[in-house]
């Protein structure tokens, strides 16, 4: 294998680990994507889409090199075969292990441009993923938040309500005793105006006898005055 298969083999191997560690379920999205957002990697990623593309290109490059290699040593094959006369077993041989070797290069740079492409969208999957399930949370949050408060307006509402009832019941009894203080005070007013009204009357009477007495006390002077007179 040449040096160019030989590195293209290895990214294969190199793309299929990081598939399977992206695929291991133990690694929550939201560590992964902590990974992909460290120091590191943000540096590299500025330039991630320039690179990918790169790579991809050279990728493609490859794998359209593959196929006409096997297409070059299919044809060789079919002309072969076609010429029965003259053909060296060695050269059948040779030409079968070019094939063979052409094939393989068809498959690895197939694979390696296959698992490219799946990683950098199993990456990008995995971040939105990741934020996805951080708003998810945040939101959880902030509706659990909303709640709370909504349950403590709830609570000062019905405690501001239970407030007013009993400062209406206060109120109320207030106004219950001011009445009755009212009824008690103009009862005792109707009272000293009944007890006013006779004594006013007995002052009257007592004045009608006092006038009376002085009137038969007059008389009888005059009586007696006429007695000494005769």
């Amino acid at each position: 294998m040449s040096i160019q298969w030989t590195l293209i083999a290895g990214v294969m191997y190199v793309e299929l680990a990081v598939t399977i560690l992206l695929l291991i379920p133990v690694i929550s999205p939201s560590r992964w994507h902590s990974i992909f957002k460290s120091r590191f990697l943000r540096s590299i990623g500025n330039m991630s889409h320039i690179y990918f593309k790169v790579f991809l290109l050279l990728l493609s490059l490859f794998f359209l090199d593959a196929i006409r290699e096997m297409r070059k040593y299919s044809n060789e094959l079919s002309e072969q075969g076609r010429v029965e006369h003259g053909i060296h077993l060695d050269a059948e041989m040779q030409a079968h292990m070019r094939l063979f070797r052409a094939q393989r290069n068809f498959y690895i740079s197939g694979f390696s441009l296959f698992l490219w492409v799946v990683l950098q969208r199993l990456t990008t999957l995995i971040s939105r993923l990741a934020v996805a399930m951080a708003e998810g949370q945040a939101a959880l949050k902030q509706a659990k938040s909303a709640s709370e408060t909504a349950a403590q307006l709830l609570k000062q509402d019905k405690a501001e309500k239970e407030e007013d009832q009993q400062k209406e019941a206060n109120v109320s009894n207030e106004i219950k005793e001011l009445m009755e203080e009212k009824l008690r005070l103009e009862a005792e007013r109707d009272a000293a105006l009944k007890q006013a009204q006779a004594v006013g009357r007995e002052y009257d009477r007592m004045l009608e006898e006092h006038s009376k007495l002085q009137e038969e006390l007059k008389k009888a002077s005059g009586v007696e005055e006429s007695k000494k007179d005769d």
